[in-house]
Order: C-alpha cells, then structure tokens, then sequence
C-alpha cells in the first residue's frame, strides 16, 4: 500500500531544476489538499535529499520555509539560485519558478 508521504515523495521528486512546487500544491496533488502541514514535515525528514529535491518546495507565498541541510534557508536560497530560480527579493517569483504538473 501506497502511503500519503509516500506519493509526496514521489510527487516532489518530480520537480525539476529551475522550479518549485508548494507545500499545499503536493498536498493536493498527493489527495490531500489540506495537508500541506504535513508535506512541510516530510520534507523536514527527508531521508534522501538526491531522490527528493525538499529545497524546492516553498510556502505559498513563495517564502523560503525551514531547511535543514547546510546553513538553512541562506543554502536553500543559494541552491534554488544556482538552478535558475527567479526571486523578487527574498521570495521566489512564482509566476516565473512555479513548477506546473
């Protein structure tokens, strides 16, 4: 049986470079559209960061959100850079990086 953290992995681990995707978005792709909490807690446990890219998924509003790899958010700013992400500011251009299944 298929678990819903297991089809978020899945799911996220279909984001290309250059894009993002956001917690409710792989939520609701996953079926659970109110579940974006908990997406945010499978990617804080991430127990493969080469298989499930976690550093591109972001808040809806395109805020960098906890990470826990390197220095944190300045290393998943640095990585999400280094792929093409376009940013306005601190936070990512959505209408530009966000990732469409």
């Amino acid at each position: 049986m298929i678990t819903f953290k297991d089809k978020v992995y899945k799911i996220a681990s279909k984001i290309p470079k250059g894009k993002v995707a956001t917690y409710g978005q792989l939520a609701s792709l996953a079926g659970s559209p109110k579940a974006s909490r908990a997406v945010g807690m499978f990617m804080a446990k991430n127990p493969d960061r080469s298989y499930v890219p976690c550093h591109r998924v972001v808040s809806s509003k395109g805020e960098l959100t906890g990470y826990s790899y390197g220095k944190g958010i300045i290393t998943k700013k640095e990585m999400l850079k280094k792929e093409g992400v376009e940013f306005i500011g601190d936070r990512i251009d959505l209408s530009k990086s966000l990732w469409r299944k």
